[in-house]
């Protein structure tokens, strides 16, 4: 199978597919348990890095920083020169607990796809894939 673009991958990981294949639920047999491998293709989500799981918290930083900082910008802007500032923070507060959680498994295959582009796939790289 031959690799598809950076954004369709990051399009696929956004969605919760595997970024190779565009398997439904590839990595995750639910919201926070993952699978050793994708359920389609094989593609193991550990290929041989230790440090994988950095860059899926890295990612989740960019994905949750983004709305928080503009959230807290348009409400600045909205509410400028009266800013109520505890309804402000509690509500970054919230959110800041809340997206990570919620945006955790799409971080994780996005992050996926760009593993996938700056480390090529090898054969090493999947499992045996079950047809039953």
């Amino acid at each position: 199978m031959e690799r598809s673009s950076l954004p369709k991958m990051l399009l696929r990981g956004a969605f919760r597919r595997c970024p190779w294949c565009s398997g439904r639920g590839a990595f995750f047999t639910s919201w926070f348990q993952k699978s050793e491998s994708c359920r389609t293709c094989g593609l193991r989500w550990r290929r041989d890095d230790v440090g994988f799981e950095l860059g899926a918290a890295a990612m989740a930083s960019m994905i949750v920083l983004g709305p928080l900082v503009a959230g807290l910008a348009v409400t600045l802007a909205i509410t400028w020169p009266e800013v109520e500032v505890v309804p402000m923070l509690v509500g970054s507060a919230i959110a800041a607990i809340v997206l990570p959680v919620v945006l955790y498994p799409i971080s994780y295959t996005m992050w996926q796809a760009v593993d996938l582009v700056v480390r090529p796939v090898s054969a090493d790289d999947f499992e045996p894939v079950d047809d039953a």
